[in-house]
């Protein structure tokens, strides 16, 4: 009997990285099952249908430079199923829209004469006379920019996706994600685009795949793979219990339709939060692997999902709202990411996106006063009329964002040491290692998690090893086998400063 037959593998969860590992180990002849708690399959990267109207929780462009990732989505999907979209996305701050990536005549006739000539002269300023030294995230970039810059594209938009003060956030996280982007670099890309990929920086990326039906038509086409390759796709399947003894994980106890049962198997993947596997192993992690998995918290997500009875409500595939006076942060239109996503071409379908904390005022808010809120808010910045809205849905995303605090690192290497003595179980993803990873980094961490069953040693957390976006990686690193492309990162998320009390 073939070794791989011999081997059955229990994966946790049907996001990215679940489905990822499952389409790879049916590629190597070895059975799986995943086990998914909700009805759907695509985690964060799923596109919900409501009355025919898809949209994703947040939008998920297809773009990377690791060739393997690349690989599987045309492996998957057809060419036919992907459409290139071009990029358009704006800013809107103070009444008014900017395009973003920067195009530099309509941003100065956007900002006019004054202002323009205002931003400059507070560029100059940081430049003669910077804040040094720049411990904080305000600090840093009003140096690289100057303040008023600052404050109109950088200020708003990053508090209300962190809920974190800038003045609170370490300058380390400003440096990482803004590498290689500066006054300068904008102005260049402006006037003279970039012709490959290979040149890009990530935040100036002009062009990306996306399949017609959404993100969630990818992994429910993978899911569909596996379970007809033999291994099994469970949805509404819940996992209650890890059970664990002698250095490996046993099983895992399950419900589903109000029944519980024990899944064996030889290897484990998890993907589910790594807060909530520590929480369910039985028995009992050591007290302080349990105290140092409570120290792992998240930012949570809530997407409005709006019906618009007009045709065309503006041509951007996302806008980025920065105007403080307004709790919504980004603004999807659907219809422009693909048409494909609206049934009626006669409407379009907006997601609203609210970040929050689970359990906080917005988190709490009834489903119809969320969508009154998200129609009030668009009203005000001139995007609708009241009377445009025909329909609308609610999708609340908890855990969406690991965050970073002054004590996680602590906490993580405290989980992290516990688990490397579990020699048959794996954590892939973003919040399977509580690491910011976008879709295709979550899909190399479940790729690595396959090979190393199938017989190599890869240390999964080396892949957030640098500060590097992993789509800057030289085109010459993007073999579909070579996995020096480990050593390359995702975006961190920001860190806050620690206060002398927390030392």
């Amino acid at each position: 009997m073939p070794e791989s037959s011999r081997k059955k593998v229990v994966i946790v969860g049907g996001g990215p990285a679940g489905l990822t590992a499952a389409y790879q180990l049916c590629k190597a002849g070895v059975e799986s099952i995943v086990l998914e708690k909700s009805t759907g399959v695509g985690g964060i990267s799923k596109t919900v249908n409501f009355k025919g109207y898809h949209f994703d929780i947040g939008g998920h462009r297809f773009f990377t430079k690791v060739k393997a990732v690349e690989e599987m989505w045309h492996e998957v999907l057809p060419n036919g199923d992907f459409l290139r979209r071009k990029r358009l996305s704006r800013i809107y701050y103070d009444g008014k829209f900017f395009h973003y990536p920067l195009r530099l005549l309509s941003t100065l006739a956007t900002m006019g004469v004054w202002r323009s000539f205002l931003i400059g002269m507070s560029y100059l300023q940081a430049k003669v006379s910077p804040d040094l030294p720049a411990v904080t995230f305000e600090q840093y970039i009003s140096n690289h920019f100057g303040k008023r810059l600052y404050r109109t594209f950088f200020k708003s938009y990053t508090e209300k996706v962190w809920g974190v003060p800038c003045s609170e956030i370490t300058a380390e996280w400003a440096a990482q994600r803004i590498k290689g982007l500066s006054l300068k670099t904008a102005l260049r890309n402006a006037l003279f685009p970039p012709r490959s990929k290979a040149g890009v920086v990530k935040s100036l990326i002009d062009e990306f795949d996306y399949p017609v039906r959404g993100p969630g038509m990818m992994w429910e086409t993978v899911a569909d793979i596996v379970s007809r390759s033999g291994s099994r796709v469970l949805l509404g399947t819940g996992v209650q219990k890890i059970l664990w003894s002698d250095g490996k994980v046993d099983a895992v106890e399950i419900e589903s339709g109000g029944r519980r049962e024990l899944i064996t198997g030889t290897y484990f993947i998890n993907s589910m939060p790594i807060r909530e596997m520590i929480q369910k192993l039985d028995p009992p992690a050591p007290d302080d692997v349990l105290e140092a998995a409570l120290g792992l918290k998240y930012r949570d997500f809530i997407t409005v999902a709006l019906v618009i009875n007009k045709r065309d409500v503006f041509p951007d595939n996302w806008i980025y709202v920065h105007d403080p006076s307004v709790n919504l942060g980004r603004v999807q239109n659907f219809k422009s990411w693909s048409p494909g996503m609206v049934p009626d071409p006669a409407k379009t379908c907006l997601g609203l996106e609210y970040f929050c904390f689970e359990g906080d005022g917005l988190w709490m808010m009834a489903d119809e006063d969320l969508k009154e809120l998200g129609k009030r808010e668009l009203v005000k910045i001139g995007l609708i009329e009241a009377g445009d809205v025909e329909d609308g849905s609610v999708v609340r995303m908890p855990k969406a964002y690991p965050v970073y605090d002054s004590t996680y690192l602590g906490s993580l290497r405290r989980v992290r040491d516990f688990l490397d003595g579990l020699g048959n179980l794996q954590t892939v993803g973003r919040n399977g290692m509580h690491k910011y990873n976008n879709q295709d980094h979550s899909m190399l961490t479940a790729m690595l998690a396959v090979k190393n069953i199938l017989g190599a040693n890869y240390d999964l957390w080396k892949v957030n090893a640098d500060q590097e976006y992993h789509e800057e990686i030289g085109q010459d690193e993007g073999d579909a086998n070579d996995y020096r492309l480990l050593a390359s990162s995702q975006p961190r998320v920001p860190e806050r400063i620690t206060k002398a009390s927390e030392q």
